[in-house]
């Protein structure tokens, strides 16, 4: 089955280079060319991936509204920014909207087709996930201190209160906790997250994971960066090794 990939980008010419480029990869394409264009589409039909551009027409943020409101419709669907804004906060609000990844528009295609085919082991990922279980119940819910992830529901509560997280930050969020204590480097998040993209993607996911913690306790610091190593969860309530 042929993996169908939405493309929104308000550029004719690159909308229509892209298209081209994703079809020879045997990809099925549907493109537009704005916001209420793709959003009327989503809400029929849902593509196996979506890539945005972050400007639409008159919209400037046109492509950060169509994530916030794609993320709510479909919370596992794979989305990527492909942008020529490459400034960090433009990349932080994508990823805190709950993008997946944001890449900029100078990047080669097969940069890009680097990005996707991870996305789309995403999709087989799910897909296996969605059998019957074959190990016990109590896997899949894990304890940490406030933290409680449940991995069949593929969800997050800090403090009995739910964790607005997009799907890669949920994964990233279990990495960094399994051991408690143990520095995760980006390359294991990354993996974790079944996603390839580059380490400063992955600041931007833990920011945004702090942020999300922050909105329900404001004195949350359990995610502690190491220099030049990666991050580590530390928590009083959680024993280390």
């Amino acid at each position: 089955m042929s993996i169908k990939i939405a493309l929104v980008e308000d550029d004719e010419i690159i909308r229509n280079n892209y298209s081209e480029i994703l079809a020879d990869e045997g990809f099925e394409v549907v493109v537009f060319s704005n916001r209420q264009e793709a959003m009327n589409y989503f809400q029929v039909s849902l593509p196996d991936i979506a890539i945005l551009d972050v400007g639409l027409q008159e919209e400037r943020d046109g492509g950060f509204k169509l994530c916030s409101d794609l993320r709510r419709l479909a919370p596992k669907l794979p989305i990527i920014f492909l942008t020529s804004r490459d400034e960090e906060i433009d990349r932080i609000s994508g990823l805190r909207l709950g993008a997946d990844d944001y890449i900029t528009k100078d990047a080669s295609i097969n940069f890009l087709m680097v990005r996707i085919e991870a996305l789309f082991h995403r999709i087989e990922v799910l897909t296996q996930s969605s059998k019957p279980p074959e190990f016990k119940a109590e896997h899949n819910n894990l304890m940490f201190g406030s933290l409680k992830l449940d991995k069949k529901l593929l969800s997050a509560a800090w403090k009995n209160t739910p964790l607005d997280l997009s799907l890669t930050q949920f994964w990233i969020l279990c990495e960094l906790v399994t051991p408690p204590g143990e520095i995760k480097t980006c390359d294991k998040l990354m993996h974790a997250a079944h996603i390839c993209v580059e380490p400063n993607t992955i600041t931007a996911h833990i920011k945004t994971i702090r942020s999300r913690f922050r909105d329900i306790d404001s004195d949350f610091d359990c995610i502690k960066t190491e220099r030049s190593a990666g991050y580590r969860w530390l928590d009083k309530n959680t024993s280390t090794p």
